[in-house]
């Protein structure tokens, strides 16, 4: 039997070594936002932020301080400092040995000295990557000495906070450290210096409950979630499905927790901004909310004078002028701002319940002078009036103003006022919420604050909704604004059952400027004839002139002169003796 041929294919050559090349191995990420799968070398370029959705996913403490300090300036503290396991919790050592193995730390925050856009600050990082951030007797004690040494280095704090909360391994000891660090943080408020509070994805617990939310102004990098009780410990205990953002930075923004949400990349920049303003220093030209140049003209604004008479011999009417001062044409209290200031950054929150749109309140700058801002603003145009509530601040409003005063006169600043509103907000939410204890608090907190006070009645002032902005140390008044302790139309109706006589209510109430100014109810008033730009480098002249002035004062001259100019208002001039 012959064996079997072997087929030979005639096409094929000898075998030779042929080099194949292999595409460059790539690894990826999959967004628990969006869901995409994400190139890591592209996700890293990006800060760790997807680029189709824009979430902020996590990062480890040394990743964070290299994305946010000045390069080679940061000096670590207390690196030597490590937990124990003083209770003998069956499995922390192990989970002790196993973070560490992992994360290259020796707990859940790194401390140290560092630059932020030059500018100088103690820094504390916390570490989600360390058994989830949990705050146990290290990072209480390290936290602590920030704040200590910062007091004694006369430093501004900058903390960034990520945790799951107590460290339950550390029992009721680990409790103790919101109270231990608390009480630091407040010794270094007594020392007038700053701290900024950048809360991150997640910070819960222990620590939201504590030095998280004590921040002097608090930031947020978007969609973290901030909350005491996770969402999940809700869910169980409410029995009830969570709304969508619920907990997340949004919602603590919308309901007055948080000053701002800051995403990444601009975390450096606006960091470096609010630790010189809080030094009393002008930011660069780059600064995130430097004004560069004149804002373009809104497109109802034609003229700022708020009346213009047909005849150049009338003489508008005191109602006319009210009229005028609601228009749409005159320029509101946050056009004066963009318009008038070199910069200027919003904060927002009452720290109590939301944020209400009526107030405009945070920090500018003029001219190298630093100033807390606060304005009541109507809107620009139809939906921003709603939104805003025409300038109708609830109980919030009052209240956040108050915190910015309160901050302002800790670290030496002036307060300027910009006023523009029929009044306060009169509605079922508003009492319930306190509307007239907010405006009484106020009146009693610019009473004897040690700072100065000017406030601008620019529009409209109405009530006691623009009183309790305008306890100042001088009230100023545009020409053709009006101040009043009621409308026109509610004085009419009031006294004579008809709307119809608000002109006649209007001559009656004396609520122009010159009055108001013969009065010694208004120190004196301000041209506000002319362009938008003409009008607001004319109120900010006027403004510095009169903080010039009251600088030379010291703080108890400061605080009985302005005791004097009230004392004095409806005195013996308008009382008369039997």
């Amino acid at each position: 039997m012959r064996a079997k041929r072997t087929a030979v294919n005639k096409l094929e050559g000898p075998i030779t070594d042929i080099e194949v090349e292999l595409p460059q191995r790539r690894t990826y990420v999959k967004c628990p936002g969006c869901r995409r799968i994400i190139d890591q070398e592209q996700l890293r370029a990006n800060l760790d932020v997807c680029p189709r959705c824009g979430r902020h996913m996590r990062l480890d403490a040394r990743r964070r301080i290299a994305l946010t300090v000045d390069t080679g300036s940061f000096e670590e503290w207390d690196a030597d400092l490590a937990p124990t396991d003083f209770l003998e919790f069956p499995g922390y050592t192990e989970k002790l040995c196993h973070a560490q193995e992992a994360s290259g730390e020796r707990d859940a925050v790194v401390c140290g000295f560092a630059r932020i856009g030059g500018e100088p600050c103690a820094l504390f990082v916390m570490n989600g990557d360390f058994m989830m951030g949990s705050m146990g007797a290290v990072v209480g004690e390290k936290i602590c000495r920030v704040f200590e040494r910062a007091r004694e280095e006369r430093l501004p704090v900058v903390g960034f906070t990520v945790s799951g909360g107590a460290r339950m391994q550390e029992g009721t000891t680990s409790l103790m450290q919101m109270a231990k660090v608390s009480g630091a943080r407040r010794r270094l408020a007594e020392a007038h210096l700053p701290y900024l509070a950048l809360l991150t994805d997640p910070t819960t617990g222990g620590v939201t409950a504590s030095f998280a939310m004590e921040g002097d102004v608090i930031l947020a990098e978007p969609g973290a979630l901030v909350a005491f009780a996770g969402p999940r410990v809700v869910e169980q205990t409410t029995h009830k499905r969570l709304p969508s953002g619920f907990q997340r930075a949004e919602f603590l923004l919308e309901h007055g927790f948080v000053d701002l949400i800051v995403k990444r990349r601009d975390i450096p920049a606006t960091l470096a901004e609010l630790l010189a303003l809080h030094a009393g220093k002008i930011p660069g030209a780059d600064a995130p909310h430097a004004l560069a140049g004149t804002p373009e003209p809104h497109a109802l604004i034609k003229r700022v004078s708020g009346l213009k008479p047909r005849r150049k011999t009338a003489v508008p009417s005191a109602y006319d002028i009210v009229k005028a001062a609601r228009g749409a044409q005159r320029p509101t209290a946050l056009e004066l701002i963009e318009r008038g200031l070199d910069g200027f950054i919003e904060l927002h929150g009452d720290r109590l319940f939301s944020d209400d749109p009526a107030v405009v309140a945070g920090i500018g700058w003029k001219d190298g002078r630093v100033f807390t801002v606060i304005a009541t603003e109507r809107g620009r145009n139809t939906k921003e009036r709603v939104a805003r509530n025409f300038g109708s601040a609830h109980p919030e409003g009052y209240r956040k103003a108050r915190r910015l005063m309160l901050e302002a006169e800790r670290f030496e600043r002036p307060v300027l006022c910009l006023i523009d509103t029929a009044g306060a907000y009169c509605g079922i939410g508003a009492e319930e919420r306190g509307q007239g204890e907010a405006i009484a608090t106020n009146l009693v907190t610019m009473s004897g604050l040690r700072t100065p006070i000017v406030s601008v009645i620019v529009g409209e002032g109405g009530s006691g909704g623009a009183l309790a902005l305008a306890v100042a140390d001088r009230v100023l008044m545009f020409e053709h604004a009006a101040y009043s302790v009621v409308s026109p139309e509610g004085c009419a109706s009031i006294l004579w059952k008809s709307t119809d006589r608000a002109a006649d209510a209007a001559e009656a109430l004396g609520l122009t400027a010159p009055i108001l100014t013969e009065l010694g109810i208004v120190s004196d008033t301000i041209d506000d004839t002319g362009s938008a730009d003409e009008v607001a480098s004319r109120l900010m002249e006027r403004v510095a002139l009169e903080l010039d002035g009251l600088g030379l004062l010291d703080t108890d001259e400061l605080i009985d002169a302005r005791y004097d100019l009230f004392r004095a208002m409806g005195g013996d001039a308008a009382c008369s003796r039997s």
